[in-house]
């Protein structure tokens, strides 16, 4: 048990860095938070953290092996987050002024109201469809985790970092939301919609011009 639990703390204390750095996960958290509320931007979390254990699950079953060594595979992932980065970024720079100070808890934006399963589908999306973590989670699990750990194991480590993924995201979408933050954003929204799109749009020309290796 004791070797397992030093597993585990090695594992976050790598995890830790990659939970906080800002990549196209936050991106799509504060935009989610600005845009349509509290309550969507929380669902956008959950789906975030379900990709990560798609990325884990595959890294322990071994695909993710497979995959890190097939250029084919590799580019076929790359190429489908970038489209889907600069979809969104595309998406975001055209949008309008949003109205942000009515209803703070749900959506407060003049935008339709986000259903669940689109929220959840976004986060989801921005995550599954970036191939970093592939080497990420191949790399770190290859590092701290012994090749003897059991499966069942493994898997309790990738619900430990999904959890603390989606409770950072979540922290991230109450504190975006919050009156007075929500007063702030709401007069530069625009602006900030263009600052998320090219944002989005960086990230995909970014991931276009990865290799694998």
């Amino acid at each position: 048990m004791h070797q397992y639990v030093v597993e585990l703390a090695s594992l976050m204390a790598i995890f830790a860095f990659a939970i906080v750095s800002p990549g196209a996960d936050l991106a799509m958290v504060m935009r989610q938070s600005i845009v349509h509320g509290r309550k969507p931007a929380i669902i956008t979390s959950f789906g975030i953290g379900t990709a990560l254990m798609f990325h884990v699950t595959y890294t322990i079953l071994g695909l993710g092996l497979i995959i890190s060594q097939s250029i084919t595979l590799f580019n076929i992932l790359k190429w489908c987050g970038v489209a889907y980065l600069l979809y969104i970024g595309v998406k975001a720079l055209r949008a309008g002024k949003a109205d942000l100070s009515v209803n703070v808890a749900d959506t407060a934006s003049n935008e339709p109201r986000q259903s669940g399963l689109r929220a959840f589908c976004l986060g989801f999306a921005a995550n599954a469809l970036n191939p970093k973590p592939v080497f990420f989670f191949l790399s770190i699990f290859s590092t701290a985790v012994s090749a003897h750990t059991p499966m069942l194991v493994k898997f309790g480590y990738g619900l430990v970092m999904a959890s603390c993924l989606i409770a950072w995201f979540v922290a991230v979408s109450i504190f975006m939301t919050t009156p007075r933050m929500r007063a702030a954003f709401s007069r530069a929204s625009q602006w900030i919609d263009r600052a998320s799109g090219l944002v989005f749009i960086a990230l995909g020309l970014k991931l276009a011009a990865q290799k694998a290796s």
